[in-house]
């Protein structure tokens, strides 16, 4: 009976070791651990200075695209013209459809002109902060 007794001390003892090294162990790990490569570390201030001008000449883009008229792919007038001949074909399901479509379109405009006003005050920055690399 005594070694069982001694048996079981000494599993409890490396037990309870194990348990309060594992912990240390964890929290020296956690906190020498760099954070992930996915969180962000700064603003990104540099790369936005970096991209801004192909940004803003997509946004153009996009825009001239939107507010050309009934010969180009992809503009509002088109569209707009798309939905009058179903309508006038009586198509409603596929008036109703490129309706919903037309309503997105039409809103984008406005959300790419902010967009573009906006970019423009982070061009000046940029500018002024030797493209993002300085305060």
């Amino acid at each position: 009976m005594p070694s069982t007794r001694k048996t079981v001390i000494s599993v409890v003892s490396l037990v309870a070791a194990g348990s309060l090294f594992g912990a240390a162990g964890a929290a020296t790990a956690d906190a020498a651990t760099p954070a992930p490569s996915g969180t962000p570390t700064g603003d990104g201030a540099a790369a936005l200075c970096k991209r801004a001008p192909k940004i803003d000449r997509r946004i153009d883009r996009i825009l001239t695209r939107l507010r050309a008229d009934a010969s180009q792919r992809g503009s509002i007038a088109r569209l707009e013209q798309r939905v009058a001949n179903a309508k006038s074909a009586g198509h409603t399901q596929i008036e109703t459809y490129l309706n919903d479509r037309l309503t997105a379109r039409r809103s984008l405009v406005p959300t790419l002109e902010t967009r573009q006003k906006d970019l423009a005050d982070v061009e000046k920055w940029c500018g002024a902060h030797d493209n993002g690399r300085t305060n």
